[in-house]
């Protein structure tokens, strides 16, 4: 099985993160933030993995360190539940409509973090959560999963939708990239991820 169990506290945080890739069905997910609860329970439920993820962090100044270490303590979760990435197809893209909008996701599990991200979005928040923390939770997620992830919204006027489209295309790209493959070899031409 591939799994992880990640801790990370600081001063500003504190998060415990449990993932199985392998497993779908468990997920309990409680930051403090409902909507950021609402994608990362979309993330786990169709990505298909398991994640139980507890995150208590400075709300009384706003959600920005909670939204950015849940980041990258799933990041670093996901890195250590694919261990030397070897026997992936590594690479998933997905287009999810919500409703009226259009999200699209690309990746590359390739030990090469890096984040294009391309939304706008026309409201400071939705629900408790400021928009602006989509991209700020993605980039830490990626940087350290070590992943190569772009991130599009194609078109959408409700935020909720907009953002709702990108973690769902973001949970089927990384179904598909942490699939095993069928030789269990590593997909690089260097030999190794």
């Amino acid at each position: 099985m591939r799994t992880a169990e990640i801790t990370r506290k600081t001063k500003e945080t504190d998060i415990t993160a449990n993932l199985e890739l392998d497993q779908s069905g468990t997920v309990e997910i409680s930051t403090g933030i409902g909507f950021l609860d609402h994608m990362l329970t979309a993330l786990a439920v169709h990505g298909g993995f398991s994640l139980v993820l507890n995150a208590k962090g400075d709300l009384n100044v706003d959600g920005h360190h909670t939204a950015e270490d849940v980041g990258i303590v799933l990041g670093m979760a996901f890195k250590e539940a694919l261990g030397d990435k070897s026997g992936i197809m590594r690479y998933g893209s997905a287009f999810i409509p919500m409703d009226e909008s259009l999200g699209f996701c690309a990746l590359d599990i390739s030990a090469r973090p890096y984040l294009v991200f391309n939304a706008q979005f026309a409201n400071e928040r939705v629900g408790e959560f400021d928009t602006c923390l989509t991209e700020e939770f993605m980039r830490a997620f990626a940087f350290n999963a070590g992943i190569t992830l772009h991130l599009r919204c194609e078109y959408g006027s409700n935020d909720h939708h907009k953002i709702e489209a990108l973690f769902k295309a973001l949970a089927y790209a990384l179904k598909a990239a942490v699939k095993r493959n069928s030789d269990g070899n590593c997909v690089s031409t260097k030999g190794v991820l």
